[in-house]
């Protein structure tokens, strides 16, 4: 039986180790002519967590979470979470996931108390990997699952200067033919910010920008299987 006490350290060492690797090798564009149908969605294993939190961290402006996060999310909410794997590309999960390096992640989840939404937490996509519409892709990709059946409303959250999400997540509003709703969630004291303006004049990198709810729906999600 595994001392519960060494474990984590041997996940932790385990882990950095991985992501250090992971950021010497990543190379290689799919912006070189190559096709994009060389990327297998599919779901996070454990194997996984490592390789998505330095995909994370390099995705800016996403705040970058614990590795230890990634891992929980990947063994306790792989069903509603999906990952993007360039099977060209030699990759770090074992025989129990892919082959592939990872250069997309979305993390969602069912509120328990909202059974009909769908919470979408991240969308990461590798720089190298972008404006092939893999982030759109993946959205559906979850959409899809059995475990967002009955789903009738998706949320997010996304702060004002993140212009790319806000496309990404109107044009699938778009695309669902539902309506898209935008309205105040989290302010900047809520992340402890007591005068932002301030705070970005003492350092530019200070603070965190609000979080607007952008609620998509209601929507017939029988459409899309």
């Amino acid at each position: 039986m595994p001392n519960p006490e060494q474990a984590p350290t041997r996940i932790t060492m385990g882990a950095e180790e991985l992501i250090g690797r992971i950021r010497g090798r990543r190379g290689g564009s799919m912006k070189d002519g190559r096709d994009s149908g060389r990327l297998k969605l599919r779901k996070p294993c454990v194997e996984d967590g490592a390789g998505i939190s330095a995909l994370v961290e390099s995705s800016k402006p996403l705040d970058p979470n614990s590795t230890y996060c990634y891992l929980l999310l990947c063994r306790d909410f792989a069903e509603t979470c999906v990952v993007a794997e360039d099977v060209a590309k030699v990759g770090t999960a074992d025989e129990t996931g892919g082959a592939g390096e990872i250069v997309g992640f979305l993390s969602g989840y069912r509120p328990p108390e909202r059974g009909d939404v769908f919470f979408v937490w991240q969308v990461a996509v590798d720089a190298d990997t972008r404006n092939f519409g893999l982030a759109k892709r993946m959205l559906r990709e979850a959409l899809k699952r059995p475990s967002t059946r009955g789903c009738r409303f998706l949320e997010t959250t996304i702060s004002p200067s993140n212009e790319p999400s806000k496309r990404l997540f109107t044009s699938l509003a778009r695309e669902l033919q539902a309506r898209c709703e935008v309205s105040a969630c989290f302010s900047e004291s809520h992340f402890g910010s007591r005068d932002p303006e301030e705070d970005q004049r003492a350092d530019p990198k200070a603070g965190h920008e609000a979080e607007y709810l952008f609620r998509i729906g209601p929507f017939d999600l029988e459409r899309m299987r």
